[in-house]
């Protein structure tokens, strides 16, 4: 079966087109030989849960990797504490049939007895002693990554385990513990208060203060976008300038993986065949990816309406992007302004010199329309008012 360009869920080499991960993936392998607890924290369909397969796999040979998702355990799991720790012994008993590495018979045993308690007495505690007896019988080191713990953030057992991972890591030449951990998601969890959007004097109190930074870029160059595209070119032989095409996809997208990979797949899919393409070799030159940069601006996806949603539950965030779009004020890039902190951390701007900018063509137009068509939709609404007879 050809290999296609993947726009839903991971991406997998064997199956879709991709950028080589491998320099990433061994910058991570260092933090991780180094000890470091961090936090992959992107905005929505930047990659994240592909990095964390691929990692996974890129460290079996030297730590065993427990890989979870939060997202396989319900709201029900995060109740209360006992709840939290049936749902996570539960999911870590099916991570461990699937294990290659012979892990000790005590800790199967247990974990397999703390998923199925029925009590309501379970503590975090009795979980973490299991923990760290696998760490101290294992014949590698331990790995824990945990992906979408967005699920979690709203939840204090969350809070109280990551307390708890907190404690083991300042302990850790004394307590066997994990290797590293890795928390993946969009918030950035040393301050989920922010998500917890409670009391605002506790809104930075974090028991993941512990967290190394995450300096990884998960943005695409052109380099890594044209050597995904010279994959797709060793199969079809369209004929394209694979340079100028990466130089082009980047300049609209600023390597924001899912717009490269959509516009990609649109010209592959899409364009390809429609009236002016009658093949790939038209479809993959400039005038069918403007072609397909108006597809991808016409419609909506899961990564606009994530971005609507931000807005709406954001208003600081949406000022700040008003102003960016249609002032022309430059606005110092601040990350101690609670409003350009949300906008990097959900990706709608970068820094540019310690000015903010929006982050890519495709958003600031996306953007603009939107606000536009809001303004439009008010005023009519003020304007049939208006002509209501009082």
């Amino acid at each position: 079966m050809p290999k296609v360009f993947n726009v839903n869920g991971a991406c997998k080499s064997s199956k879709h087109y991709m950028v080589n991960l491998k320099s990433r993936l061994q910058e991570i392998k260092m933090m991780i030989d180094d000890g470091e607890y961090f936090t992959i924290h992107k905005a929505r369909q930047y990659g994240k849960t592909t990095i964390l397969h691929a990692l996974a796999d890129f460290l079996k040979e030297n730590y065993v990797v427990i890989s979870l998702d939060f997202q396989k355990m319900s709201s029900s799991d995060f109740s209360d504490e006992s709840a939290f720790v049936n749902g996570l012994a539960r999911e870590i008993s099916k991570v461990i049939r699937r294990m290659e590495q012979v892990i000790p018979h005590e800790v199967k045993i247990q974990l397999n007895n703390l998923a199925d308690k029925q009590d309501g007495c379970s503590k975090l505690a009795e979980i973490f002693d299991y923990f760290s007896m696998w760490c101290e019988e294992s014949c590698k080191p331990i790995v824990l990554m945990i992906d979408e713990v967005d699920t979690a953030a709203n939840n204090q057992v969350f809070l109280d385990f990551l307390a708890q991972l907190r404690a083991y890591y300042l302990e850790r030449d004394i307590i066997p513990t994990f290797q590293s951990v890795i928390l993946a998601g969009v918030y950035d969890i040393r301050n989920i208060r922010r998500k917890l959007r409670t009391e605002k004097d506790h809104k930075t109190n974090s028991p993941w203060n512990i967290a190394a930074d995450f300096l990884v870029d998960m943005n695409f160059s052109a380099g890594d976008i044209a050597g995904m595209l010279q994959l797709y070119e060793d199969d079809y032989q369209t004929g394209m300038d694979v340079h100028k095409m990466a130089e082009l996809l980047y300049d609209y997208t600023s390597g924001y993986p899912y717009l490269v990979s959509r516009l990609c797949k649109f010209m592959d899919e899409r364009i390809t065949g429609k009236k002016g393409f009658s093949d790939r070799s038209s479809a993959w030159t400039k005038e069918g990816f403007l072609d397909a940069l108006k597809l991808l601006l016409d419609e909506t996806n899961p990564l606009y309406q994530s971005l609507k949603g931000k807005l709406e539950d954001y208003p600081e965030l949406r000022r700040l992007l008003y102003d960016l779009l249609f002032t022309g004020k430059p606005v110092p890039y601040t990350a101690m302004n609670d409003a350009i902190e949300v906008a990097s951390m959900f990706g709608f701007i970068k820094n540019v010199k310690g000015t903010a900018v929006i982050s890519n063509r495709i958003f600031e137009t996306v953007l603009y329309n939107w606000f536009m068509s809001e303004e439009y939709g008010s005023n009519k609404i003020n304007s049939n008012n208006e002509a209501v007879p009082k």
